[in-house]
Parts: C-alpha cells; sequence; structure tokens
C-alpha cells in the first residue's frame, strides 16, 4: 500500500492562487513519475499535471501557462501550484502515481472558485 497525503485545498476567489502538496514515500517519489488529477461529480478524472523523476512536465490544455508542477526531494513532496483560478477549476484534487500496473490515489483536497 502507498500512502500519499495530501494538503493544500481551499476557498479561492476567482483569479487568486492556491498550492497543493503531495508527500510520498521516499522509495516512490524518487523513482516514479508524480501526477495530479482532477474530478468533478459526474465526470471523469482528468490528468491536471505529471513530473517525472528527471522533471519531465506535462500539462492539461486547459491549466497550461497557470499552473506549475514541482518536486521537492528534501521533503518527498510534489506541489502544484496553481494561479489565476477561475470558476472551472472547482473539483477535488488527487495526487496520483503509478507503480506497475496499478495507480495508487491520494484522498483528494476540494478545490473550490467562487465569488
Amino acid at each position: 500500500q502507498v500512502q500519499l497525503v495530501e494538503s493544500g485545498g481551499g476557498l479561492v476567489q476567482p483569479g487568486g492562487t492556491l498550492r497543493l502538496s503531495c508527500e510520498a514515500p521516499v522509495s516512490v517519489f524518487r523513482f516514479h513519475t508524480m501526477a495530479w488529477a482532477r474530478q468533478t461529480p459526474g465526470s471523469e478524472r482528468e490528468l491536471v499535471a505529471r513530473i517525472s523523476p528527471n522533471n519531465t512536465i506535462e500539462y492539461g490544455d486547459s491549466v497550461k501557462g497557470r499552473f506549475t508542477i514541482s518536486r521537492e526531494h528534501a521533503k518527498n513532496t510534489v506541489y502544484l501550484q496553481m494561479n489565476s483560478l477561475k470558476p472551472e477549476d472547482t473539483a477535488t484534487y488527487y495526487c496520483n502515481v503509478k507503480l506497475f500496473t496499478r495507480t495508487y490515489w491520494g484522498q483528494g483536497t476540494q478545490v473550490t472558485v467562487s465569488s
């Protein structure tokens, strides 16, 4: 079992910023691609961003230019910096990592963008 611990969600006004954090076990963090996905009720989870151990990064089209994913090796933590937030960014955000054939998910953190 792989435990991913997320934090940083909350309520923010349109145009605001939030930073999400995801702490992973060191053996997972060092050798595997970490990712963030999001989901709204009735919709499938969609990729937000992912980062490989050598910092190759991919973003979902809807967040390019606004969100930044990064890794902090000293803390085994992946961050998602979210700027210029829009109401359509409202969702539950999940940290995840794929190990071989199985994907492990964090508990999710709610982000609500509303005035």
